[in-house]
Parts: C-alpha cells; structure tokens; sequence
C-alpha cells in the first residue's frame, strides 16, 4: 500500500488515485533562460524514479512536464545574447535535453511550452474576471486578487497578515493587496507580446501552469509536484488561481523535493553558487550523480560536496563489483524476499535510502555466493538488477564501468593489462617482490587492483 507525503496535509497519506490504476502527474518544468543546474538536476531525477516505480508497480502513468519558454530573464537573456526568443529558448531546451539524458530522466509523455496554449491562458483569465477573482489595471496588466480566494494560503500555511505586513509597498503600487500577482503583462514589444481583449501582452508566471494542466488533465490531478523553492508563492498562487477559475479543480496530492545545499547555504543564483550540471558530468559519471540525488530522501534538504560525490562513487562501485562475472538470468526464485523488501520501502514515501540498504543486503549475498554456487549468484544478481533497473541504475556493463573513471587511450589500456598478467605469472611463481613492484607501477598509473580467488580486476583511482 503506497502512501505519499502531502505537502497540503502535511501527512503522509495512502495514495488512491482519482482513476482506478491511471495516474495524472504534473511537474513544473524548467524556465530555459540558463543551463540546467544542480537543483533541477535533482527534483528531475526524484520525479524521473516516482514515475518509473509507478509504472513497475503497475500504474499508468500520464507525466506532464511544463516548458515556460517566455520569462522576464529569458527575454533579458536572449536580448543580450542578440538572439530571437525561439531560437535562444529552442537552444536552451535542446542543452536541457541533452543533461537529462545523460541523468538517465525518460521524457515525460507530454512536454507542452507556455506560448503554445496563450489562447487558454486568456481564457482562463477572462473566465477569473468575469468571477471577479482578477481585476485590469489602466496599464493593461491583468491581476489576481488573493482576497476573493478565503482560502488563499493554506497549501504554504502561511500567515497573510504577516507577509502582507512584510511586503515592500511601492509608491506606484498598482495592487489592490501587496500579494496580488500579475496574470497578464501589458507589453508592446512584437516579439514577446500577443494580442488579448486586455491589449497587447504577455503571460505572468503562475497562471501557465493552470492552463497546461487544464488542457492535458481537465483539472484532475492525483501528483502535482516541483522544488520546494515553489511552495510560495508560485503553488499557491496556481492552486488558488484554479480554484477560482473551477471550483472542482481536484489536486490530490502535492509534492516537493528537498534544496540542494551547498556550503551550507541553499544554492542560489544571487548567492553566485550554482552548480551547473554540464560542468559537473564533465568529471563525475552521470549514474554517480543521480545516485546521489537519491541517496537523501527526496524531502529532505541535500548537501552537495566532493565528499559526498565520492561516497555515491563507492556505493555504486560496490554494487558493480558484485555483479562483476555474473551472468544474470531471469528467475522466480532467488532474492524474492528483498523484493518485498524493496516493495515496503518504495510504499513509504519513495524511501530511496531504505532501498539502497536492500540493494546492498542483495550484493553481499551475491559476493558470499561467489565461488561457492554460481546457479544462486547470477539468480540474485538478476535480482539486484532487475529492482534497481526500475529505478534507473546498473544498466552499465559493469566492468566497463569500473574502469572508465579516466578516459584511458588503448596503448595504457594494453599497457595495464600486460602488467597485470606479468603479475599473475610473477605471484603464482611466488615471486612475491617482482609482484609487488609491477603493483606499485600500476599504481603510478592510477591503477587500482583487486584480487579475486580466480583473476585480478583493476579500475582507476576516483582522485586521479
């Protein structure tokens, strides 16, 4: 029985769907002004495994990411970069492409961008003037009023009374209320504007969610997720915004993964400590990376270092050496309590650290089974493989993934495994001195080596 952490209920509560066995999942996607960084790297891959555990557990799954592809800083950006706002944002969004599929995140079944669905964004927005939940400025911009929703702050619990008297008011301020937002932009610039009863213009932020989930879910969500940076006020405004437009808007459950720290500050941009994800496969392997994006429950906060880089390094490297001259084979036999195992902890709020105890409770039987009976070995290895391929790990050949820490030209590649069988020769002669120093060679070379009772493995060193 899985049950999912609320964040509107703040519980965790068992999950039914709306539709027998038919899950709708909504994700807010990326604003494509920049690269894609660290912390979209990580809600990605939380929300690339929940779909693919739904999946294996037998859900179908409609997965909805959005693209704004019209922004403040987008338009800033292309500007400066002299650039039209379709060809920047077609850029921006072939490099996002290219990062996730290096973490391993499978395309979403729907990948809609805001400026193909204007025409339901100022539907949308009439439809909220007509219900007198917006009102028009003399400028033209369209704005929500947070006063007509009574329950407006009850996703974020956050207390009105205070953030209004924390708002910073402007002398020019064109709000009814401090924490009204803006639905439409008045802009006159060709480019970036559209035409609407309101005048020329452009969509705001919080109101392109409503219509694309309104399009492809007809309001009817049992997921709506996204980083807990968009609790408030973006969630709240869009859950509001709903609401008033369709008073049987259903958002079954809301989720939101944890910041990504770094320094022990949260990453920001203001802050100049964002970590972009290109420059961080360049030396780490993109399956590292995604382990540790999961190895923190996914509502908890994750501190990202070298350190802890080199612990997922390790973790993985474990679980590959395991299945390391295994020959894994489908079977109903083997491993099947791990299985259940594995089955209690995903059913607890996605607790992908439990798993990946499970996963190396799997591996050490694998290893204690090495040498001892090879039947039993390759069927729990299948086993190890099988529960973590649903999770996006352990696809990789694993003795290529244990040597390819360092790009190796092929004159080194034979060069090493020259040395390792002069060795082999040199210790069953039990040369043990000439053994050693062909081992400390290896070593110069970043080699690392690992005797087993019938043949010696290497990989290179994860500092070199």
């Amino acid at each position: 029985m899985l049950k999912i952490f609320n964040t509107l209920t703040s519980t965790k509560e068992i999950f039914t769907p709306i539709k027998k066995n038919r899950v709708n999942l909504y994700v807010c996607g990326v604003t494509v002004y920049d690269f894609c960084h660290i912390g979209h790297g990580r809600t990605f891959v939380v929300f690339d495994m929940i779909v693919r555990y739904l999946r294996f557990s037998g859900f179908q799954v409609k997965y909805v990411r959005n693209i704004t592809d019209i922004d403040d800083k987008i338009i800033s950006k292309s500007t400066k970069e002299k650039k039209k706002i379709n060809t920047f944002t077609a850029s921006m969004i072939k490099e996002m492409h290219k990062d996730f599929d290096l973490l391993g995140i499978s395309v979403p079944d729907e990948e809609p961008r805001v400026t193909d669905y204007i025409d339901n964004i100022i539907r949308i927005i009439t439809t909220l003037i007509k219900k007198k939940h917006a009102y028009i400025h003399k400028n033209g911009d369209v704005i929500f009023s947070i006063d007509s929703d009574p329950n407006y702050g009850t996703l974020s619990r956050q207390s009105l009374t205070s953030l209004e008297s924390g708002s910073r008011i402007p002398l020019n301020n064109m709000k009814k209320n401090p924490l009204d937002f803006i639905l439409w932009k008045s802009s006159n610039k060709e480019e970036y504007s559209w035409d609407s009863p309101w005048g020329k213009g452009r969509p705001g932020w919080h109101i392109e969610c409503t219509a694309i989930t309104n399009v492809f879910f007809n309001n009817s969500i049992d997921i709506h997720g996204g980083g807990s940076d968009l609790l408030f006020p973006h969630h709240e405004n869009e859950r509001s915004q709903s609401i008033c437009f369709n008073n049987k808007s259903m958002i079954n459950f809301w989720m939101h993964t944890g910041m990504v720290i770094l320094n022990n500050k949260k990453m920001s941009k203001s802050l100049g400590n964002v970590y972009f994800l290109r420059n961080i496969l360049k030396d780490c392997d993109a399956e590292v990376l995604r382990y540790f994006f999961l190895s923190t429950h996914y509502r908890h906060p994750i501190y990202y270092c070298e350190k802890n880089l080199d612990q997922a390094y390790t973790s993985l490297k474990y679980l590959y050496t395991a299945l390391y001259d295994t020959n894994p084979f489908f079977n109903n036999e083997e491993g099947l309590n791990f299985e259940l195992e594995f089955y209690n902890a995903m059913n607890d709020d996605f607790n992908t650290p439990a798993v990946f105890s499970i996963f190396f409770k799997i591996a050490r039987k694998i290893n204690f089974l090495k040498n001892k009976d090879i039947l039993k070995t390759n069927k729990f290895a299948f086993r190890l493989k099988y529960l973590a391929n649903n999770l996006g790990f352990l696809f990789q050949d694993p003795k290529e993934f244990l040597q390819k820490k360092t790009t190796l030209n092929l004159l080194t590649l034979k060069e090493i495994q020259l040395l390792i069988e002069k060795r082999n020769i040199a210790r069953q002669s039990k040369l043990w001195q000439e053994a050693d120093n062909i081992r400390k060679k290896l070593m110069s070379l970043d080699i690392i080596l690992e005797d087993l009772p019938d043949k010696t493995i290497w990989r290179k060193n994860k500092k070199s």
